[in-house]
């Protein structure tokens, strides 16, 4: 996944903690992060992980990105 680095680099659990819609746009696709008892996995890593394949992953990048780009801009 090409996610911005800042958030692209951190562990989900703390990307959650700022961002919980990103964790909603995961669960969409049946990716559990948000339960995950260890929440180590890097934002980027976290998809190719699930084997979901490229078109879902792109999907997915899609979305977390436009939440970005709409809360970076107000």
């Amino acid at each position: 996944m090409k996610l911005p680095i800042e958030i692209g680099e951190q562990a989900i659990n703390k990307v959650l903690e700022q961002h919980p819609r990103i964790g909603e746009i995961l669960q969409k696709y049946d990716i559990g992060c948000v339960d995950c008892g260890v929440g180590i996995c890097l934002v980027k890593d976290v998809v190719s992980i699930h084997s979901l394949g490229d078109e879902a992953e792109l999907k997915i990048e899609e979305e977390i990105v436009a939440y970005l780009n709409k809360n970076s801009a107000g």
